[in-house]
């Protein structure tokens, strides 16, 4: 009985190497494993007669048999490594790459540097509250000027400062009829600022563009003032540009406000002490126009100017990006040259 068990142990030992140094796949190899070393395997088949054994044989039977069982399991052990090997490198050699092939790689771009600034000055009003809107950039003869208490006889209005598509239709010369879109829509409270495209008729320098971009802001409540305006503009400034930044208000006039001003900062090259960049004032050019909305705006969009009042504000995003910047021309901004734009 000893001898039939332990030439049957060999025999299956032999059979199950030979197929184990056969197979191609690892499915053929967990098929081989289950056939001879699981639960009704092969090798457990004969495992189960050892109870017809003398107590003496037992011993000697049992460690052929995990003899066998350890050779078996160490050759799949070693088999499935080998396929899995193979496996790897197969997949690599179908996913490999030719790193030396030329290639018509693309360039990816980024921000251009006054969109780039239009988003930072969104940004920097939404965190003081405002929100931002958006308007049509083609315009009625009425909100660009009339509702803005334009004087029918202003230069703005003539045919050789601003781009008329008909009698009543143009392209805006500013974004403030985007508020007075917004007081006709929402009426008040509202804080608002929009930023676009602008046109108006110009020679085009280093600091002119029949096209360029604006950004203006609105502020209209109960008992709105000067100083809440003057504070609005500080504020924005010194987050702008930096803590050390100072604001000088100069009067000046706009038809859709009363009182109106000028803003002034502090000279970026000499920071206040005096340059030649700012003829020794300490100043630096105009960065802003800003004033308290004119009652007869207020009206025009039906707001009851006695119970309301507001204050708005308006500056050139093309110019406070050349500053931020440090770009002298203009004229670089719309170019679309490479080499001028990858410096951002």
């Amino acid at each position: 009985m000893k001898e039939n068990m332990r030439e049957k142990l060999l025999e299956i030992k032999e059979i199950a190497l030979s197929s184990i140094n056969e197979v191609a796949g690892l499915d053929e190899i967990e098929q081989l494993r289950v056939k001879f070393l699981g639960k009704k395997g092969e090798l457990t088949s004969v495992l189960r007669d050892m109870g017809k054994l003398i107590a003496e044989e037992r011993p000697i039977v049992g460690q052929i048999a995990n003899e066998v069982r350890d050779e078996l399991e160490d050759a799949i052990s070693s088999m499935k490594e080998k396929l899995t090997e193979e496996m790897k490198k197969t997949k690599m050699s179908k996913e490999k790459i030719d790193i030396t092939m030329s290639t018509n790689k693309e360039k990816l771009g980024h921000r251009h540097p006054l969109l780039a600034t239009i988003e930072e000055l969104e940004d920097l009003f939404i965190s003081m509250g405002f929100s931002v809107v958006t308007g049509p950039e083609i315009e009625t003869v009425e909100n660009n000027f009339d509702a803005l208490n334009s004087p029918e006889n202003h230069p703005s209005r003539d045919l050789s400062d601003t781009f008329y598509i008909t009698e009543d239709i143009l392209l805006r010369t500013q974004t403030s009829p985007v508020q007075i879109r917004a007081m006709k829509e929402m009426g008040a409270p509202l804080r608002i600022v929009s930023a676009g495209r602008t046109f108006r008729f110009d020679d085009v320098d280093d600091t002119h563009s029949p096209m360029f971009h604006q950004l203006e802001g609105l502020v209209v409540d109960e008992n709105i003032t000067m100083a809440n305006l003057i504070h609005t503009i500080d504020v924005f400034i010194k987050e702008l540009f930096g803590k050390d930044m100072e604001t000088r208000f100069r009067p000046h006039y706009f038809p859709f406000t009363e009182p109106s001003g000028e803003v002034d900062v502090t000279c970026f090259k000499c920071m206040g002490k005096g340059c030649d960049s700012c003829n020794g004032t300490g100043w630096s050019m105009e960065l802003l126009g800003c004033g308290m909305v004119h009652p007869k705006v207020l009206e025009n969009c039906g707001i009851d100017p006695e119970k309301y009042s507001g204050f708005a504000f308006g500056m050139g995003i093309d110019r406070i990006t050349m500053v931020k910047y440090g770009i002298t021309d203009i004229r670089l901004l719309f170019e679309n040259d490479n080499r001028f734009l990858e410096q951002f």
